[in-house]
Parts: C-alpha cells; sequence; structure tokens
C-alpha cells in the first residue's frame, strides 16, 4: 500500500487539501489531529507534560493551555524538545496502531506538518508539499490563530525552511489562495497516485 506523507509549513493549506482527498474517499491520518487526542485529560502524555513542564500549562479542569504552550516552546528551544520527546513516540505508536487497520486501500495520506524535522519519513513512500509563499503564510496564521507578526514569524522560524520541504518532496502542490485551483491539483494527483499504488492484503 502507497503511504503518501502529506506537509508543508504552518498555514499553508494541508488541511483543505487533506480534507479534500477524504473525501475523494483516501483514509487520512492526521498527527495533529493524533496530538491532540493524546493530550486529553487523563491521558498519559498530558501527565508528562504537567510533570516536565509545570502545572501553569493546565487549566483548572485539568485541560491543556494550547496557546500558553505553544508560545513557551516557541521562545525557549529546550522546552520544545521536551515536548517532542513526550509527544512524538506516542503518535508514531498511534500511527502504527492505525496503519495495520486500514486494508485493501490503494493508498493513505499521512499528514506531517513537520515531515522533515521528524523520523516518520521512513514511514511514508512518497512526499507531497503543500507550499505557499512565506507572507501569505504569515497573514494566513495572523488571521487564524489571532496572533501578531512576530509571533507568527517566530513559529515559522522553528520549521523547516521551504527549500528543505521541496527537496524532499516527489510532488508539489501550490496554494496562493485559488480554492478550485488547489482541488483540481489534488484530483489530478488522486488519479496518479491511484495508478502507482496497490491495495494492502
Amino acid at each position: 500500500m502507497l503511504k503518501v506523507g502529506l506537509t508543508g509549513g504552518i498555514a499553508s493549506g494541508k488541511t483543505e487539501v487533506s480534507n479534500h482527498f477524504a473525501r475523494l474517499g483516501v483514509p487520512v491520518i492526521d498527527t495533529d489531529r493524533i496530538s491532540r487526542e493524546l493530550v486529553e485529560p487523563g491521558k498519559p502524555a498530558l501527565q508528562q507534560i504537567r510533570k516536565q513542564l509545570g502545572e501553569q500549562f493546565l487549566d483548572t479542569a485539568g485541560r491543556l493551555k494550547r496557546k500558553l504552550l505553544r508560545k513557551h516552546i516557541f521562545n525557549d528551544a529546550d522546552a520544545r524538545k521536551t515536548l517532542e520527546n513526550i509527544l512524538h513516540p506516542a503518535i508514531r505508536r498511534e500511527i502504527d496502531r492505525r496503519l495495520s487497520m486500514i486494508k485493501n486501500e490503494p493508498y493513505i495520506l499521512l499528514v506531517v506538518p513537520l515531515l522533515v524535522e521528524s523520523d516518520l519519513k521512513s514511514v511514508v513512500n512518497r512526499v507531497l508539499l503543500v507550499d505557499a509563499p512565506e507572507s501569505l503564510q504569515v497573514a494566513r496564521v495572523c488571521r487564524r490563530d489571532g496572533i501578531d507578526e512576530s509571533q507568527a514569524k517566530k513559529i515559522l522560524a522553528a520549521q523547516a525552511s521551504r527549500s528543505e520541504r521541496a527537496h524532499i518532496a516527489d510532488d508539489i502542490l501550490e496554494n496562493s489562495g485559488d480554492l478550485r485551483q488547489l482541488q483540481q491539483q489534488v484530483e489530478k494527483l488522486h488519479k496518479y497516485y491511484l495508478s502507482i499504488g496497490s491495495p494492502s492484503d
């Protein structure tokens, strides 16, 4: 079974692309969604975050204060590494579990925003990059998350560069804002992946 790794910088359009693949019937495993599930109240990963990074990142109901933690890790490289050491192994185990449950599909889409920086490159057979100009990424993330431009640029700086992502990409989707054009690119790639993929047992 062909495993396509979907990656791209923040606010590049990965969600819209993965949603359109899903509408076409492609199984999608999204590491961002997995990571959110892993830090729900009562989950071991959340307890590790509380223990290693501090109580201040949980609210009175025991839920993760995502914005506060995100701001902290983008200003503290050691804290970011600690968080990655907590979450990445758990994410990998959950990916393996979900992959083992998918049968008789020509290909699956594995959404990994930080594919360049992670060890998940070994899991996928092909890399699909959603690319957008950095100025557009900054504008989108400021609007989406209600943050200022300097914070948005810090997030971009902490990720792989566009050229680093392009270097590992087998396929690139350009997303400069035309939604229908983006969907047409997805549909064209879908046909191609169907032609080179093969159903798993």
